[in-house]
């Protein structure tokens, strides 16, 4: 059982994580049904998780290697899409739309990494405060 629990813990992670996206895709549709909004959210929010994970992992030990495995491989893992990520930019293309195809990779790549360094030295700023 103790090799078996890490699996479980990213497949359940994944599980909650898909969920997470999915619904986040349908409220994202509620501003625009062109422009992949729920992706977007997604994949920023799952990056600024990531980055507090992180922290958490690096700075403290608050989270043990299983929860570490939940939390970012499991639930950050299922709830960001590179994939889905690839393939609406790949239809802005195709559909001629070279602007919002742009816009998407940039807001994406960018927001991303911004996000994932504001959850890291949020946690950091926040550990150093507590000091």
């Amino acid at each position: 059982m103790n090799k078996l629990f890490p699996i479980l813990a990213v497949g359940a992670g994944g599980a909650i994580g898909s969920i997470l996206r999915y619904l986040l895709s349908i409220a994202g549709q509620r501003f625009s049904f062109t422009f992949p909004h729920g992706t977007l959210w997604a994949n920023l929010l799952g990056c600024l998780t990531l980055g507090v994970v992180t922290a958490l992992a690096t700075e403290t030990e608050a989270l043990s290697p299983t929860t570490r495995l939940f939390l970012a491989t499991g639930i950050c893992g299922g709830f960001t899409t590179m994939s889905t990520f690839t393939y609406e930019t790949f239809q802005f293309a195709q559909d001629s739309e070279y602007l919002y195809a742009a816009g998407y990779c940039v807001a994406t790549i960018a927001g991303c990494a911004a996000m994932f360094y504001m959850g890291l030295f949020a946690v950091k700023y926040l550990l150093k405060a507590q000091v």
